[in-house]
């Protein structure tokens, strides 16, 4: 990049400070201790946090404030973390996303497979206003779309519900790209584009690593049995 250049005009580079640098944004993000479960309402995030707290099945409701819980990841050294389960509500969610999203580590987004294609354009929505954060770019923590409910025969599988929404999401920017600046993002102040401009939408396109997974909070065997949640519980051994 600088080999053109006269030797007086190359960057000299400090090792220390560059040691610094790297030190900050590494300190920065290991000061970052929680992992953040989002989603619609009855989707299956309150008893996500309940099976990964307890491996117990227990009632929920629909929750209308966040519900916060320290949790030890699996594994001899895995550290702790805080689970911020979020309210799926849509006058609620932005509110707590305020609230916890500075300390995100990683962030799980849950999704029903059963009721996914009559509620497609809402999970989009909500997705949107995630993938176009400001703060949540700048910092890109790992992003988990887990779609539950999977022991249910209607169920949708994860690679369906990753390209419906990957096209909804398209769409999505379209419409939000022709509209008034004060509308644009998600009608939320401090958003980015999303994806590449010029380019259609994938979840490829970052900047933070979006994964898929199948799961089942319930179980197949009732609310007796466990939960199928092991790739999710590996998954948080790997970013925690």
């Amino acid at each position: 990049m600088f080999g053109d250049l006269p030797l007086s005009m190359r960057p000299v580079w400090d090792p220390p400070a560059v040691a610094v640098i790297f030190i900050l944004l590494r300190s920065r993000k290991s000061s970052r201790r929680a992992v953040l479960l989002t989603g619609l309402c009855d989707s299956g995030k309150t008893l996500l946090c309940c099976r990964l707290l307890s491996g117990k099945f227990k009632m929920t409701h629909t929750s209308i404030t966040s519900n916060s819980a320290l949790y030890k990841v699996k594994g001899d050294k895995a550290p702790a973390v805080t689970l911020h389960d979020l309210p799926g509500h849509e006058s609620l969610r932005h509110q707590y996303l305020e609230k916890h999203k500075n300390d995100a580590r990683a962030i799980v987004f849950v999704v029903d497979s059963v009721s996914f294609q009559k509620e497609v354009k809402d999970v989009a929505e909500f997705l949107y206003m995630l993938l176009t954060d400001a703060v949540i770019v700048k910092n890109s923590p790992p992003f988990l779309i887990a779609c539950n409910k999977q022991d249910v025969t209607m169920a949708k599988s994860a690679k369906l519900i990753q390209h419906q929404l990957e096209k909804e999401l398209n769409t999505l920017r379209t419409i939000r790209s022709g509209a008034p600046k004060a509308l644009d993002g998600s009608g939320i102040a401090g958003s980015v584009p999303l994806g590449r401009k010029g380019k259609e939408y994938d979840f490829s396109q970052g900047p933070m690593k979006i994964e898929f997974a199948e799961c089942s909070v319930r179980g197949n065997k009732g609310d007796e049995g466990e939960a199928d949640i092991s790739v999710l519980e590996t998954w948080l051994v790997k970013v925690a």
